[in-house]
């Protein structure tokens, strides 16, 4: 089925979401409201300035651009600061062993993620070395559910849309995959994410066996 895979980072290679939380939680403590680990689902697969609309919204905060500008750069280095403590040890289950096991066979993949800081954890993880191609949030132009993150994943593995699979735990993720022609494979809740082509329960499901069934 697919030649190539295409990986998003939070919640699929490292779970850095609980970063991301806190570093939006002080911040919305910050401008005088509570943010919610419920409220937080809402910012899954959005880029940073979308997701500081919604925190805004939520907080009923109505502020000028650069003043938006100002909490978006405090917001990421509160989180630079939570993530540069990262190690191997918060890589998924299965995740290194899968990517080792896709290294040795020759089998192209490439990161597709909406992070701008993907390169840096990728680098705390020792595994940036392992992916032939990397497309992070400094890459591209439009965010998800807009497939433009996967395709230009494609593009620079030299392989056709349509010979992807992609492996996302984000609602905006599937879809964009989809979008772009690629088969989807969702990790998570799958009410949550019901357009995927197939669904898995966590990251620990996702073996080199699952793997080479799907690509048989």
């Amino acid at each position: 089925m697919g030649k190539a895979f295409i990986f998003d980072l939070d919640g699929v290679i490292v779970d850095t979401a609980k970063y991301h939380y806190l570093a939006w939680k002080e911040l919305a403590e910050k401008l005088g409201f509570d943010f919610t680990v419920e409220q937080n689902e809402l910012l899954k697969g959005v880029s940073r300035i979308r997701s500081l609309e919604i925190l805004l919204d939520i907080g009923k905060v109505h502020l000028e651009e650069d003043t938006k500008t100002k909490l978006l750069t405090e917001k990421n280095e509160q989180y630079l600061k939570y993530i540069a403590k990262m190690d191997q040890e918060e890589i998924l289950p299965g995740i290194a062993d899968l990517l080792h096991y896709l290294k040795s066979s020759q089998i192209p993949f490439a990161l597709g993620s909406a992070s701008k800081n993907a390169r840096l954890i990728l680098e705390r993880l020792d595994l940036i070395n392992l992916f032939d191609s990397i497309v992070d949030g400094n890459d591209v132009s439009i965010a998800k559910p807009d497939p433009e993150v996967f395709l230009i994943a494609a593009q620079k593995l030299g392989v056709m849309p349509e010979d992807c699979i992609v492996v996302e735990d984000a609602q905006a993720g599937i879809e964009a995959a989809n979008r772009a022609g690629m088969t989807s494979l969702g990790i998570g809740d799958k009410t949550v994410l019901k357009d995927s082509n197939f669904v898995l329960q966590d990251t620990s499901k996702l073996t080199i066996d699952y793997i080479s069934q799907l690509m048989d």
